[in-house]
C-alpha cells in the first residue's frame, strides 16, 4: 500500500472511491503549507482550571439552575 512520505511521488492516486463505484479524479490535489502546531501547557490547564470554576447558568424549560 502507498502512504506516507515513501509514496513515489511520480504515481499520483487518481481513481476515488465513493459508496463502492471508482471515479477518476480529474485534477491535480492542491498543494496545502502545512503548519506546525505548538502544545502550551500551562495555557490549556489554566484555561481548563477558569472553566472547571464559572458558574454556569442554565435555563430549561423556563427553569433556571446551575451546573
Amino acid at each position: 500500500m502507498e502512504r506516507g512520505p515513501d509514496r513515489p511521488k511520480d504515481n499520483p492516486m487518481t481513481t476515488l472511491t465513493y459508496r463502492g463505484k471508482e471515479y477518476v479524479q480529474n485534477k491535480e490535489a492542491a498543494q496545502k503549507q502545512f503548519i506546525e502546531l505548538t502544545y502550551r501547557r500551562t495555557v490549556y490547564l489554566n484555561r481548563k482550571k477558569e472553566a472547571a470554576y464559572s458558574p454556569h447558568q442554565l435555563k430549561y424549560r423556563g427553569t433556571s439552575y446551575q451546573k
